[in-house]
C-alpha cells in the first residue's frame, strides 16, 4: 500500500537563516541527500508560530508537535527541568539556568565560555545553599543547569536576572505580581550564596589561573510551572520517541510523554554524535510510530556568529542523513524550528523550510533544500501548529470534518 505509516521529523535546530555574501549557509552546504528527499517530496516555508514573531526554542517546538503555545506556555524553566531528570510537579516553579562569567557586576560572558564540565559546582551549590524552601539544582547540557524551588506559596511571575547580552549589569530578579515577592526574594537569595560558592571554587581557580572565564555567577531566565496537557499518544495516538542532547528538548519530549532515547556523545554542539543520533532514530521507528530527532550544533554555530562553521556542520548533518533518504514506510519530515542568522547571532522571524518526502507525498518541482527554494514549494506557507495535522492525514490518522 502507497502509504507511509510512521514519522520521522528531522529539526535542524536554527539552520535557517538569511544570505551571507549572497548565499544562505544551507545554499552554500553541500548537501546531496538533503536535496534527494526534497527532490522525492513536497516543501514550503513554515512560520512555527506566526508571521513576524521571533519563535524561543520552547515555542518552536510545541507548535510542530501540535500544542498552541499561546494555549499552554508557561515559561522554559519546567521542559529545561524536566530535561535534566527533575520531576517536575504541579506547586513547583522552575528556571532555566546558565553558568556566566561576571566582572563587577557585568556580565563579560553569559556562557562562561561555553564551559562543560560543572559536575563539581553543580554538587557545592546543592550542598552549600540554604534556603527557607526546598530547592532542586540540576546539570543540564553544557553551561546549562535547572532550578526547581519547593513548597507553599511560590509565584512564577518574576523576572529574569539574564541581561541576554554580554557587556550588560546582571539584573536583580524582581516580582512581576504582589505574590510573586517571595520567590524574588528566595532566588536573589539563591543567587547571592552561588556567587559566593562559585568565587571561591577550586575549578574557577583553575580556569583563571588558565586564562579561561570563571563560571563565577547563575544567570536565570524562564520562570514557569509544569503545564497542564495531553500526551502525545493522547492527542495522535502515537507512540512517540525523542533524540536530543538538549535538556529543552528532552523535557519538553518528556512532558509531552515522548520516551527519550539517550545517544553517547550527543553534545549539543557541532562536535556532537549526530551519526549515532540517526542510527538510533532509525533504530527507534522499529518501536514508535513518532520519532523527533534534534540536532542542535547549527544554531550552536549561528549564536557565535560563525557562518563558516554553520555552513560546515551542515555538510557534516548531509552526510549521516544518508540512511534516511528514502526511508520504508516512513515520512521523512526535514525542518527547522527558528531562523538563527549569523549576522543576528540571535533568533529571527524568518520563516524556516520545511520538506515532507514518503510514500504517498505528492511531489513537488523543488530540488533543493533551502529557504530560497523551498518557499516555490507546494506546500506554500504554513504555521507550526498546522504540521502535525498535516502529517497525521498523510499517514491516515485523520477523521473527517463534517458529512
Amino acid at each position: 500500500m502507497d502509504i507511509a505509516n510512521k514519522v520521522l521529523l528531522i529539526i535542524l535546530d536554527g539552520a535557517s537563516d538569511r544570505p551571507v555574501n549572497g548565499k544562505t549557509p544551507l545554499q552554500l552546504a553541500n548537501t546531496p541527500n538533503l536535496d534527494k528527499i526534497a527532490s522525492m517530496g513536497i516543501s514550503g516555508i513554515m512560520d512555527t508560530i506566526a508571521p513576524g514573531v521571533r519563535p524561543g526554542s520552547d515555542v518552536a517546538h510545541l507548535a510542530l508537535l501540535g500544542y498552541d503555545p499561546r494555549e499552554m506556555y508557561t515559561g522554559r524553566g519546567p521542559f529545561e527541568a524536566a530535561g535534566a531528570g527533575i520531576p517536575v510537579k504541579k506547586g513547583g516553579v522552575a528556571f532555566r539556568c546558565n553558568f556566566a562569567t561576571r566582572r563587577n557586576n557585568v556580565i563579560v560572558d553569559r556562557r562562561a565560555g561555553r564551559i562543560r564540565e560543572t559536575n563539581e559546582l553543580i554538587k557545592a551549590i546543592q550542598e552549600g545553599v540554604h534556603l527557607d524552601v526546598g530547592f532542586v539544582f540540576e546539570k543540564s547540557a553544557g553551561h546549562r543547569a535547572a532550578l526547581v524551588l519547593r513548597g507553599d506559596g511560590l509565584d512564577p511571575n518574576v523576572s529574569d536576572s539574564d541581561p541576554k547580552h554580554d557587556g550588560e549589569a546582571v539584573r536583580s530578579i524582581r516580582a512581576l505580581k504582589p505574590e510573586a515577592e517571595r520567590t524574588a526574594r528566595i532566588i536573589n537569595e539563591f543567587t547571592k550564596q552561588v556567587e559566593s560558592i562559585l568565587e571561591r571554587h577550586p575549578l574557577n581557580v583553575e580556569r583563571v589561573k588558565a586564562g579561561k572565564p570563571p563560571a563565577n555567577t547563575i544567570l536565570m531566565r524562564g520562570a514557569g510551572t509544569v503545564p497542564d496537557i495531553k500526551t502525545f499518544s493522547e492527542k495522535y495516538g502515537l507512540k512517540g520517541a525523542v533524540i536530543a542532547a538538549t535538556a529543552l528538548v528532552i523535557g519538553i519530549g518528556r512532558i509531552c510523554g515522548l520516551n527519550y532515547i539517550e545517544t553517547k556523545g550527543a553534545t549539543g554542539g557541532t562536535d556532537s554524535n549526530i551519526n549515532s543520533k540517526v542510527k538510533n532514530a532509525i533504530d527507534a521507528l522499529k518501536k514508535h510510530d513518532f520519532v523527533l530527532l534534534n540536532i542542535k550544533g547549527t544554531d550552536e554555530a549561528s549564536h557565535d556568529g560563525d557562518a563558516e562553521k554553520k555552513t560546515g556542520f551542515i555538510s557534516k548533518i548531509d552526510e549521516v542523513l544518508a540512511p534516511v533518504v528514502g526511508l520504508k514506510d516512513t515520512l521523512v519530515v526535514v525542518t527547522a524550528d527558528h531562523s538563527t542568522p549569523v549576522v543576528v547571532r540571535d533568533h529571527s522571524a524568518d520563516p524556516v523550510p520545511v520538506m515532507i518526502a514518503g510514500p504517498g507525498v505528492r511531489a513537488d518541482d523543488v530540488r533543493a533544500y533551502d529557504e530560497i527554494s523551498a518557499a516555490t514549494g507546494g506546500l506554500n506557507r504554513i504555521r507550526g501548529v498546522d504540521l502535525m495535522p498535516i502529517l497525521m492525514d498523510l499517514i491516515n490518522r485523520t477523521e473527517k470534518f463534517g458529512a
